[in-house]
């Protein structure tokens, strides 16, 4: 009797280990995980400069800076980021409505400084 109970109690916590991670599983899909995409910013370019989103969205921008500490300015989000070699910033954003966000470095790295920019082209 001892024997067949021991064997109910652990086939139960088995079962419910495994409905915990049923679960776990279908609200982590149900949540929707946001979509990652990196971003590498260098003398003096950023890349990919360009990035399609899609209103609604939820993404991280994961960046990584491979030369110098470079900063990200994006005026229109009021979000400013200083991005360390060797170190991935993550910057989250859910647009809400189609349009064009404009990104800078805003720390001066040189000849070329002025051309390192790049956009956000969210559409419907």
């Amino acid at each position: 009797m001892k024997r067949l109970l021991t064997r109910r109690l652990v086939l139960q916590g088995a079962m419910a280990t495994a409905g915990a991670a049923i679960v776990r599983a279908g609200l982590a899909q149900g949540a929707g995980e946001p979509r990652v995409i990196e971003l590498t910013a260098r003398r003096f370019v950023y890349e990919p400069n360009e990035i399609a989103l899609k209103a609604g969205e939820r993404v991280v921008i994961a960046i990584k800076s491979v030369d110098f500490v470079h900063g990200m300015n994006i005026p229109d989000l009021g979000k400013r980021l200083d991005l360390v070699p060797g170190r991935v910033t993550r910057l989250e954003l859910h647009p809400q409505a189609p349009g064009e966000i404009d990104f800078v470095c805003d720390n001066f790295c040189g000849d070329g400084h002025e051309q390192m920019h790049g956009r956000f082209v969210v559409s419907a």
